[in-house]
Parts: C-alpha cells; structure tokens; sequence
C-alpha cells in the first residue's frame, strides 16, 4: 500500500543511539533495532527493511562486513544503507562509499538531518523503483507493437500474393472475343478490390 509507512533497520551497539534514533524516526516510520550485524541478519530472515542505518564501529563483526554481506544478498542488494560513525575521516567515509553506502552521518547525530537524509535516500530508491517499472511496461509495449507490425506485414503480404496470383490467371486467360475477355477482367478486379475491403473492415 502507497500509504503504509516504510520500514527502517537502525544497528548500534549503542542503546543510547538506538533511542535516539528510534525517538526521531518513529513518527514517520516502521522502526526496528537491533545491537549488532547477528541480530540484524536475524531479523532479515523474518522482515524486509526499505533503508538500513548502520553503525561502522560495532564488536565482532563491523559495518563494513555487514554491507558486504548485504550486498551479496539477492533480497538485500538493493537496500539503500546509510553509514553511522563516531568519526569524522575521509578515508572511512570514502571506504563506505565504496562499498555501496549511499550516504555517511557522524554521531551524534543531529535529529533534523537523520530525518531528512532517510528522506531524500527513500525518495531516491522509490524514484528508481518507478524508472524500472517504466522500463518494464516501455519494453513490453515495445515487444507488443514489434508483434502487430509483423503480423500486418504478413497481412499486407497475403494481399499482394492474391492479387499477383489473380493477375497472373488473368494474364494467362485467353478468349476469341475481345469485348467478353475485358468485361470478365474488370469483374474479377472488382471482385478482388471488394474482397480486400472485406478483408480491411474485418481487422479494424
């Protein structure tokens, strides 16, 4: 349903960060969070998420791994995922990026910019979903007119091979008496002219 919330993963070994995070993003999304990448691949074994918000420095098992096993995933690849650091490097920013994150937001966060970058990032993926289904539709309407041109080609070519045949007979057709041959020339052209509107009224 067009209506129905969209769905947000947010992963932090921080509860702090987690309450934060679900008290900014709650009033305008299904929020769900978890501590760490187990508990997040856990859930999506049960649930889908439409954006993921993921801490980068986490114990065990760090945001980079985690977004390399999401991307490797047919049901994860294409979920937008915004990295969550308590630094400020570019060379980390630039690693996320990398890796497919599509965008890098420093903790603490402020609540007005987490909410417009969830935003601006769900935005973007709902846009691309629209361009695929048009593409879709575009190439099997393509695939549809491809069809009725073909099959008027072969209509257009059954006329022309009734009329060559129907010719052909004609030319060949041989009477002593000049003025019979032309009138029976003239009924079967007319004949044939009359079929080939039948055979036009019959296609509309």
């Amino acid at each position: 349903m067009e209506n129905e919330k969209k769905s947000v993963i947010l992963v932090d070994d921080n509860p702090a960060t987690l309450q934060g995070g679900m008290n900014v993003l709650s009033g305008c999304y299904r929020v769900a969070t978890v501590p760490s990448a187990v508990k997040l691949f856990e859930l999506l074994g049960t649930s889908t998420a439409d954006i993921i918000l993921l801490d980068i420095d986490m114990p065990e098992v760090d945001g980079y791994q985690v977004i390399k096993v999401l991307k490797s995933r047919p049901d994860t690849k294409n979920v937008p995922v915004i990295f969550l650091t308590g630094k400020s490097n570019p060379g980390d920013e630039l690693m996320g990026l990398s890796l497919g994150a599509v965008d890098y937001i420093t903790k603490p966060f402020q609540p007005s910019l987490l909410l417009k970058r969830v935003e601006i990032h769900l935005l973007v993926e709902e846009q691309k979903k629209k361009l695929e289904r048009q593409s879709a539709e575009l190439l099997n309407y393509s695939d549809n007119l491809q069809k009725m041109v073909w099959e008027k080609t072969q209509n257009v070519l059954e006329l022309q091979d009734t009329l060559l045949n129907t010719l052909t007979e004609l030319a060949e057709c041989k009477d002593n008496i000049t003025a019979g041959h032309i009138d029976r020339v003239r009924q079967k052209i007319l004949s044939l002219l009359e079929a080939i509107e039948k055979s036009k009224a019959k296609k509309k």
